[in-house]
């Protein structure tokens, strides 16, 4: 009887068990997730995604609304996008992005200073942090998706090239509502296959990057003139 006492005197809470169980099943589903993640990474050194997060987003949030959607997405290899829209994007992206690691920490420092100066909210996401938020997250901000980014981001600089980075990212990106890679761009707004850009209509085509739900190419005359300088100071 006594013993019987003790045993049930000795036995942790049931809110303690609980919690240990769950804690486990966390664990288990974030080891899970980043396992699926590496492996998804892995298959994309040479298989073309057919759809990413944002583009189930978007469908999702059209269907919730009541609103039509139409998406126009085809992937092309690098050779059949135009250098000139390589660099563009490049300049107007990430300047720095074949130097760095994923992280472009001279960005984040200008972007915390200016912050903290003006109160503004400046963008500092690199090449692969974006294509990283395209493939697997969403276009929400919240710290928690941006924690999910920066733990991913390491993984997709070791198993991809910059090479394949890029060509991923021109192929997957948001140019406009529908709208995803730069052949779907190409063809969208200036009737013409992405290899066929020239110089002028990439630099315009890199410009809506930042909105490109609300930006139009040719309609911001000082942020074109911008890129193309970088892209001059880049050699093209």
């Amino acid at each position: 009887m006594a013993s019987s006492a003790n045993s049930r005197q000795n036995s942790p809470p049931r809110e303690y068990s609980l919690v240990r169980r769950l804690v486990r099943w966390l664990v288990v589903a974030i080891v899970a997730y980043y396992s699926l993640v590496t492996l998804s990474l892995l298959v994309l050194r040479w298989v073309n995604p057919f759809t990413t997060a944002v583009q189930t987003e978007r469908r999702l949030q059209a269907r919730l609304q009541g609103k039509s959607y139409s998406k126009q997405y085809r992937f092309v290899p690098m050779t059949q996008i135009s250098p000139a829209l390589q660099h563009a994007v490049v300049a107007a992206e990430d300047a720095r992005f074949f130097q760095h690691h994923g992280f472009d920490w001279k960005e984040v420092q200008l972007a915390v200073e200016e912050d903290l100066d003006r109160g503004k909210s400046r963008g500092a996401s690199t090449i692969t942090q974006q294509l990283v938020k395209n493939l697997y997250l969403s276009t929400g901000r919240s710290f928690l998706r941006k924690g999910i980014e920066f733990s991913i981001v390491p993984a997709a600089e070791l198993v991809l090239s910059k090479r394949r980075i890029l060509e991923l990212y021109l192929n997957v990106i948001e140019w406009g509502p529908g709208v995803y890679g730069a052949e779907a761009a190409a063809q969208y707004y200036f009737h013409e296959p992405a290899r066929r850009l020239s110089r002028e209509q990439a630099i315009e085509l890199a410009s809506v990057l930042p909105a490109p739900l609300r930006r139009k190419p040719g309609r911001l005359v000082e942020y074109d003139r911008i890129i193309g300088e970088r892209m001059t100071q880049m050699g093209w």
